[in-house]
């Protein structure tokens, strides 16, 4: 198993929240967020980055706003990001704030994200880059000068010029299906799953664990979920929810995540409909059934159920409110009270 990232590598393990769904309202609503998030005792606070705000940048912003927070990136992509970018933000955030957890998140995205919207390759081979840049950004972030030699990153001498903190910020890696969730298993300080049921959890941890037997110290990795989930009208919201799990399910690992989950004859369905270009037949094909057991909606006593369960199957959710159905201020509000059960 590789060192560990600081004297005190204990990760937070009370529920986190992402505002990922919200950060288009811009960083006022990101930061009133956060101060209730401390407010209400969360353990972590995430940030997306996609094509909205920055995410080192928002982080620091929230650490300032909520002073008891633990801090993660959730996810940036490893395509867009150098191994020693990536690990010069997460230094930053822990000289920052250096009592805190920094989550370095680091996940291998999509197509569409990289090719398209970056401009950059996608890439292949994705388990041995993943592992390649774990690798290089654990040895950046020992703050000693750094000579790498790999198939995808190639550095000489180079230090990261920030003053020493005892604690390091962690590596936590991104993952859906098995090889890269028993990599991560291997190799990371944490894990963060995404769309995926309470039902299905079991498996990924599973795969998590297996991964981790490799290290052969009997130490495992965090494991964060994505607990999408929201205080709002349901039937008001569907429409939105079946939106927003078409944009992943075009996507072949979280098609494959669904399929795992035993939602196979809508995802067939929805891609061919995808393929024929009749987007309104791929909306159709994705069934009540599916978009409840990935996008929860209802009163306050059913999110605080689903966010349980996600505990109870050896996980820390990090919720993830919807904006949907609602006034998404006041979802928002009620969403992260309902999980934590506060009124």
């Amino acid at each position: 198993m590789p060192d560990p990232v600081s004297d005190d590598a204990a990760l937070p393990t009370a529920p986190g929240v992402t505002v990922a769904n919200y950060m288009g309202l811009g960083a006022a609503e990101t930061l009133r967020a956060a101060r209730l998030a401390d407010d209400l005792g969360y353990g972590s606070f995430w940030t997306a980055e996609i094509v909205g705000p920055e995410a080192f940048a928002l982080l620091a912003a929230a650490g300032g706003a909520a002073p008891n927070l633990a801090l993660g990136s959730g996810i940036i992509a490893i395509q867009v990001r150098s191994p020693l970018l990536a690990a010069m933000g997460a230094a930053t955030l822990q000289d920052l704030y250096p009592d805190r957890a920094v989550l370095l998140g680091v996940g291998i995205s999509s197509p569409v994200v990289t090719n398209r919207w970056h401009g950059v390759p996608y890439g292949d081979r994705p388990l041995a880059r993943m592992r390649e840049y774990v690798a290089l950004v654990r040895e950046l972030l020992t703050g000693e000068p750094v000579t790498f030699a790999g198939d995808f990153y190639q550095v000489t001498k180079v230090r990261i010029s920030l003053p020493h903190t005892p604690r390091r910020p962690a590596i936590v890696v991104a993952a859906l299906n098995e090889g890269m969730l028993r990599l991560a298993g291997e190799v990371a300080d944490g894990v963060v799953l995404n769309y995926q049921s309470p039902e299905l959890v079991p498996w990924s941890v599973a795969q998590v664990r297996a991964g981790a037997a490799r290290r052969g110290d009997g130490s495992e990795p965090t494991v964060y979920c994505n607990a999408h989930v929201a205080v709002t009208d349901r039937d008001a919201g569907l429409d939105e929810a079946r939106a927003d799990l078409f944009s992943y399910a075009v996507v072949d690992a979280y098609a494959a995540t669904f399929e795992r989950a035993g939602f196979g004859p809508e995802i067939e369905a929805l891609r061919a409909a995808h393929r024929a270009g009749d987007r309104a037949g791929a909306l159709a094909a994705i069934s009540d059934a599916m978009v409840d057991a990935h996008n929860v909606m209802g009163d306050a006593a059913h999110v605080r159920r689903t966010v349980t369960a996600y505990q109870d199957a050896g996980t820390v959710p990090v919720v993830m409110p919807l904006p949907f159905g609602g006034d998404p201020a006041t979802v928002l509000t009620d969403t992260l009270h309902a999980a934590v059960g506060k009124a």
